[in-house]
C-alpha cells in the first residue's frame, strides 16, 4: 500500500496524470487550506473563496491528463488561484458598476426630459433581454439579482446542482452585458 503523505508532489502528479484519486485526495490536503486562507484573504466573501476552491480542484481533476507544471505544485495551484481571484474581482467590479449605474437611474432627483426618456428606454432594453432568456436561465438570475438569493439557496429551490445554477447566471450576465453593454454607458454619459 502507497503512504501518499510522504511522496512528493511530483510523485503525485505523475499519479495524479494516471488517475489516481488517492494522489488528488493527498494534494488537496496538502494545500487546500493554504489556498482558502489566501482566497478569503483576497475575497470579500468567505462563499465566493470556498467557490472558487471547488472549481479550481474540480478543474485540477477534470484537466489532469493535460497538467504541465514548470516550477512546484503549490507555486502552480497559487497561480491558477490567483488567476480566479481576478476574474471573480473583475466580474464583481462590473456588476458593481452596472447596479451602480442603474441605482442612479432611479434616483436622480433632477431629470431633464431627456434622461427620463433615457432612463425608460434603458429599462424597457433590460427587461428585453431579460426576456431573451430562456425562461430558467430567466428564472435563475431573478432569484440571484432581484431575491438576492445565493447559489446554493437557488439550487435548493429549484433542486439543481449549484454549478449548474453558477453556469446559468454566467449564461444571463454574458448576454447581458452583450446587448446592453453599450446601451448602459451610452445612457450613464446623459447622468455625468
Amino acid at each position: 500500500m502507497i503512504a501518499y503523505n510522504k511522496l512528493t508532489d511530483e510523485q503525485l502528479v505523475i499519479l495524479l496524470k494516471k488517475g489516481d484519486q488517492a494522489a488528488f485526495t493527498e494534494i488537496y490536503l496538502r494545500y487546500a487550506q493554504k489556498l482558502a486562507g489566501f482566497a478569503a484573504s483576497k475575497l470579500y466573501s468567505l462563499d465566493d473563496a470556498r467557490d472558487l476552491l471547488h472549481d479550481l480542484f474540480v478543474g485540477f481533476w477534470e484537466d489532469r491528463d493535460n497538467i504541465n507544471i514548470s516550477s512546484n505544485l503549490q507555486s502552480y495551484l497559487f497561480t491558477i488561484l490567483r488567476r480566479r481571484i481576478i476574474d471573480k474581482i473583475r466580474k464583481n467590479v462590473t456588476r458593481e458598476e452596472y447596479a451602480v449605474m442603474l441605482q442612479s437611474l432611479t434616483t436622480t432627483p433632477y431629470s431633464t426630459t431627456e434622461q427620463l426618456v433615457a432612463e425608460k428606454d434603458l429599462k424597457q432594453q433590460i427587461q428585453k433581454a431579460l426576456n431573451d432568456l430562456p425562461p430558467r436561465v430567466k428564472e435563475i438570475y431573478q432569484l440571484s439579482r432581484e431575491e438576492n438569493l445565493n447559489t446554493r439557496e437557488i439550487a435548493e429551490k429549484l433542486n439543481l446542482s449549484e454549478q449548474t445554477v453558477k453556469n446559468q447566471l454566467t449564461v444571463a450576465l454574458k448576454h447581458l452585458r452583450q446587448v446592453l453593454g453599450s446601451i448602459v454607458l451610452a445612457a450613464f454619459t446623459l447622468w455625468l
